[in-house]
């Protein structure tokens, strides 16, 4: 999956999202649940990360923390060199429009907007007045045909390409994806996969939690998160 490109960026050691010793503490009456214990990762430019781990380890928790969705209790997180945690929520969700993209398992899509709509607000948080690109964009994820479709016009696979547009509208720095080929028949499976190579291999950082075996072979490096925990 390296091309000359990617190889490139991570010999500059261009990091595209950081995060150290992230904590993040939830209460339930007097019960206190240690969702993430210090945990530190990066991904570099061109690189693929896979998280895995089961159910309850955190995975979701640390994807929004990531994210800038959630806020860790301790700690903090760079993206493209800049601190995006303990910020107000107003300068996250800037940050967020520029420098991430974000594809989650309940989906990233607005529903009473077409698909073409979608890209254009995401676009729009971001700033960005230059929409000429829309079209290229579904192009290259297939939907070239669809962009006036509403997301319950959509089918499983097309939902997932549409949402996977939406994440990508502002050429991200670092792609974070929740299970992005869940329940995806194999073709479709592989054409998110190529698509989530190519914004690597273009230079930008993927991270994705999957439990789909056909993802983690696709990664350069696998994270293996346990209780709240990087594994060793």
């Amino acid at each position: 999956m390296t091309t000359t490109s990617t190889a490139a960026a991570r010999a500059d050691g261009a990091t595209a999202l950081d995060a150290r010793e992230l904590y993040r503490f939830f209460r339930t009456g007097e019960e206190e649940t240690l969702a993430l214990r210090g945990v530190s990762l990066h991904v570099q430019r061109g690189e693929t990360v896979a998280v895995v781990g089961p159910s309850g380890s955190g995975k979701s928790t640390l994807l929004a923390c990531l994210a800038g969705l959630d806020e860790p209790a301790g700690g903090y997180v760079h993206v493209g060199g800049e601190r995006i945690s303990h910020r107000p929520e107003a300068q996250r969700a800037r940050l967020r429009a520029r420098r991430i993209g974000v594809l989650l398992q309940s989906g990233n899509l607005i529903a009473h907007l077409d698909v073409r709509e979608n890209i254009r607000i995401a676009q729009a948080a971001a700033g960005r007045r230059d929409v000429s690109d829309i079209a290229a964009l579904l192009d290259g994820v297939g939907l070239s045909g669809r962009a006036h479709a509403l997301p319950h016009e959509l089918a499983g696979g097309e939902l997932a390409r549409a949402g996977l547009a939406v994440a990508l509208a502002n050429d991200p720095d670092v792609l974070l994806a929740d299970e992005p080929t869940g329940e995806l028949d194999g073709r479709t499976e592989q054409r998110v996969l190529d698509l989530l190579g190519s914004r690597s291999d273009a230079g930008r950082g993927v991270l994705v939690v999957t439990h789909n075996t056909e993802v983690v072979s696709f990664a350069d490096r696998v994270l293996v998160l346990r209780d709240g925990r990087i594994q060793p």
